[in-house]
């Protein structure tokens, strides 16, 4: 089993930043991609960003390109994203998720291992 624990999460003012983190711990060698989804209130969890454990490919949704980096740190077991130029339409709960299949992926329903979110509210 693979637990994942976001953190990082909070109130920012619209054109504000932030950087949410999700640490792995467990069977962690299982886990192929990274990724960070989001969901606000009625809405479908969606994709936000994507990286490789072992290659450190990336990919974002067109939502957030040229706002958002994510990227890993190997020692710590531990994926960033860097959220910048925050929108109100930003708000939502955000997940952290690990896929074990060892192709890249970026869809929803591929990835196994969950965490429990971090609230991020942009307000405008």
């Amino acid at each position: 089993q693979v637990q994942l624990v976001e953190s990082g999460g909070g109130l920012v003012q619209t054109g504000g930043s932030l950087r949410l983190s999700c640490l792995a711990s467990g069977r962690t060698s299982q886990v192929y991609t990274l990724g960070w989804f989001r969901q606000a209130p009625g809405k479908d969890r969606e994709f936000v960003a994507a990286i490789s454990w072992n290659s450190g490919r990336t990919e974002y949704a067109d939502s957030v390109q040229g706002r958002c980096t994510i990227s890993r740190d190997n020692a710590k077991n531990t994926v960033y994203v860097q959220l910048n130029n925050l929108k109100p339409e930003d708000t939502a709960v955000y997940y952290c998720a690990g896929d074990r299949n060892y192709l890249f992926t970026t869809s929803r329903d591929d990835f196994d291992y969950w965490g429990q979110g971090a609230q991020v509210t942009v307000s405008s």
